[in-house]
């Protein structure tokens, strides 16, 4: 099973006149970075909440967003009116000093911090329990739209291994043709700088013979075989968390992948490394979207 690193997921519960929301995302990362928007009395349970979101998300960029609101829409909150008379005469005599207008000074200074103050209060934990509920509905509809988002990548991550080995199947008709085509261009350059009487022959079959050894491709065809094998053998697999691995086995494919294009001395076997080369770009799209 493989899962998608992007993810959403979304609850609502009612707690007597309020409603409780809770909202997960994640984006891709290397690593787990959380954001938390949540309320102000809510800040003592922050790092359960971080200890709950590492436990069920593992790698990604996440954010929650945790809402309490007043089902009548009178959610409490107070003006610091000293403190907004205090910045409003200091910015209005700034502003008449330096020959600055005021407009929007009343609006700057209730985005200050503190000069508008919640009216949350203390947690209740009765509330706190519901916040909970809603948490974890979230989190289960989150981990299902990963699931859901993974299915697909898994079914294509699968087509596009196929291919390659696919491809590298088709590789094989075409190396005696190349092994004659050099075998014949090398004696076709040496017959323009020598008089063909003069060719050792001897000389000339060691020479193709360290030619031939230069680009044989059959290391690296096996290889690139055992990489798509195991690729395949690593989605079979019912790890959850195995974004890393595959990422790894992908890298080890593009190099034997890049050998058999710097080796073959065929138009033919170029074409088919260009198309394993598109298809290992979509695997590693892929797998970086990937826990």
């Amino acid at each position: 099973m493989l899962l998608s690193m992007t993810g959403y997921g979304r609850a609502t519960n009612t707690f007597g006149s309020k409603v409780i929301t809770a909202e997960v995302r994640s984006l891709n990362s290397k690593f787990t970075d959380m954001r938390l928007k949540i309320p102000t009395n809510f800040r003592e349970k922050e790092h359960y909440l971080r200890r709950v979101i590492s436990e069920r998300v593992e790698r990604g960029k996440v954010d929650l967003t945790i809402e309490v609101k007043s089902i009548q829409g009178d959610d409490a909150f107070g003006l610091n009116v000293p403190l907004f008379k205090r910045f409003y005469e200091e910015l209005s005599a700034l502003a008449d000093s330096m020959n600055m207008p005021k407009d929007g000074l009343m609006a700057a200074i209730l985005r200050i911090p503190n000069v508008v103050m919640s009216g949350e209060g203390d947690l209740d934990e009765e509330e706190w329990h519901n916040v909970e509920k809603t948490l974890n509905e979230a989190l289960e509809n989150f981990e299902n739209f990963r699931k859901a988002e993974g299915g697909a990548m898994e079914d294509d991550l699968r087509l596009r291994a196929s291919h390659i080995k696919d491809a590298l199947q088709h590789v094989n008709p075409f190396e005696k043709e190349r092994i004659l085509l050099m075998r014949s261009r090398l004696r076709q350059n040496m017959e323009e700088f020598m008089n063909k009487d003069n060719i050792d022959e001897n000389r000339f079959e060691q020479e193709v013979i360290f030619y031939l050894e230069k680009i044989d491709i059959t290391e690296e065809k096996v290889r690139l075989e055992q990489h798509c094998n195991y690729f395949l053998e690593q989605l079979d697999n019912q790890t959850v968390s195995k974004g890393r691995t595959l990422s790894f086995i992908s890298q080890e494919m593009g190099r034997e992948i890049n050998t058999l294009g710097a080796k073959a001395y065929s138009a033919d076997i170029q074409k088919l490394v260009v198309g394993m080369k598109d298809d290992l770009e979509k695997i590693k799209e892929q797998v970086a979207n990937s826990v």
